[in-house]
């Protein structure tokens, strides 16, 4: 599979990682519903084995419980793949989640995540969100610090905007963005993505299919059945009058992938991947099943006329 260098650093990844935030199951607020930790285990070696060399989690999904999954399902392998993690969603007894960027804050959460993921260092560690905003210069030098010091490889950000780069990259360079990205939310396409291209910063993008809604699986009935302990039960984008309209772009999506042989999926990821600035795309796998339906999108490209075609469409019909 290709690999592609990620921003300054010596990291090359695949054009798809393995996506860690349903692992984490339904027992926290943005939970996915209830998820098997044996089906995940399975589906990060059927990603390994398939050729995927990196995962993305984060702390917060499942207060812990994804990490410590993927520490049992690499414990013992010979060669495993990347880890990106992230920091400064702090959780409190009763489970709610809260920023906190402070420098005590962030090495306690580097040790936790070390522990339950089972490794002496992280690949890329990664401030979550960008809250509070008056602590990112804090939490950014105890990044630097912390590369420094050995406990991680690179140090990235997530949902930062240019503003916010452009403060932090005075304390020390950014090896990554990670952004939303998919053909329902563009919005970091007039700001972020050429900023990252003059900086040579990575991009590695995240629900390139929205949350599932452009995988082809979604339909009205499923949406409307959504369980509580699925955060998409209360999200606008699987609620009318919005769940029409992407249910559309889907069979716009559909055509095109029957052109090629394709899953819609894949079709929808593929387009995330079209601009060499993004250099991954983070896909949210829950079992073997999943890994083999999408992993084509790391070798499929959409031809000129299919993305002409669905930028018509987008152009035809807002959201």
């Amino acid at each position: 599979m290709e690999q592609r260098q990620l921003g300054m650093s010596d990291l090359r990844i695949t054009p798809i990682g393995f996506g860690a935030w349903a692992l984490g199951g339904g027992n926290w607020s943005y939970g996915w519903g209830d998820q098997d930790d044996r089906e995940s285990i399975a589906a990060i070696h059927r990603a390994i084995d398939l050729g995927i060399n990196w995962i993305d989690t984060a702390p917060a999904y499942g207060l812990g419980h994804s990490e410590t999954v993927i520490g049992k399902a690499l414990k013992g392998l010979q060669h495993r793949p990347y880890i990106f993690t992230k920091c400064s969603m702090v959780w409190d007894a009763a489970g709610e989640l809260s920023g906190n960027l402070k420098a005590a804050s962030v090495r306690r959460e580097v040790e936790d995540s070390l522990r339950r993921l089972q490794v002496d260092v992280i690949d890329l560690y990664q401030i979550h969100w960008p809250d509070p905003d008056a602590d990112i210069e804090e939490g950014w030098e105890t990044l630097a610090q912390l590369q420094a010091e050995g406990k991680v490889r690179y140090i990235g950000v997530s949902n930062f905007s240019v503003d916010q780069m452009n403060r932090i990259r005075k304390i020390a360079p950014i090896t990554s963005l990670q952004p939303p990205y998919s053909l329902i939310n563009r919005s970091i396409e007039d700001e972020n993505l050429p900023y990252c291209r003059e900086h040579h910063i990575g991009v590695i993008v995240y629900s390139p299919m929205q949350s599932g809604l452009l995988s082809g699986k979604m339909t009205r009935e499923r949406a409307a059945s959504l369980p509580e302990n699925d955060w998409r039960s209360r999200e606008p984008d699987f609620q009318e009058p919005l769940l029409s309209r992407h249910l559309r772009l889907v069979d716009q999506l559909r055509h095109i992938a029957e052109r090629h042989g394709r899953s819609v999926g894949e079709v929808a990821i593929a387009w995330t991947l079209r601009d060499p600035v993004v250099t991954g795309a983070i896909v949210g796998f829950r079992s073997p099943r999943q890994v083999e339906e999408l992993i084509g999108a790391a070798t499929f490209r959409l031809s000129p006329e299919d993305l002409a075609e669905l930028d018509a469409w987008i152009k035809a019909n807002p959201a």
